[in-house]
């Protein structure tokens, strides 16, 4: 496979995963974090720094607009609930990472 392909074949990859991400809104960012350690916004950020690295600035809500589909406020006051306690203590259970999560 030649290096064009591969490239294609992960962006098409990326596309899927951020598709099912926005039709699987049942699924809270906390709980992604707890059963896969990265969320919504991690993919976000991802992408972000992907872009930094091209030399590109993608403002943070840019980035995750991308992600969700919406603007991050909108999705949050469509889909977020409140952590629940189990939900909570998973999240203070798993192991930390290098940037801030607020869900």
């Amino acid at each position: 496979m030649n290096e064009q392909t591969r490239i294609e074949l992960e962006a098409a990859a990326f596309r899927s995963l951020v598709q099912h991400l926005r039709q699987r809104s049942d699924v809270q960012n906390i709980d992604l974090m707890n059963t896969a350690g990265f969320c919504r916004n991690c993919l976000a950020r991802w992408y972000r720094e992907a872009a930094a690295t091209r030399g590109l600035s993608v403002p943070d809500p840019e980035a995750r607009e991308m992600v969700y589909g919406m603007p991050y406020d909108e999705w949050k006051t469509k889909y977020n609930t409140e952590a629940t306690p189990k939900q909570k203590e998973g999240f203070a259970k798993a192991p930390k990472h290098d940037h801030d999560h607020k869900h």
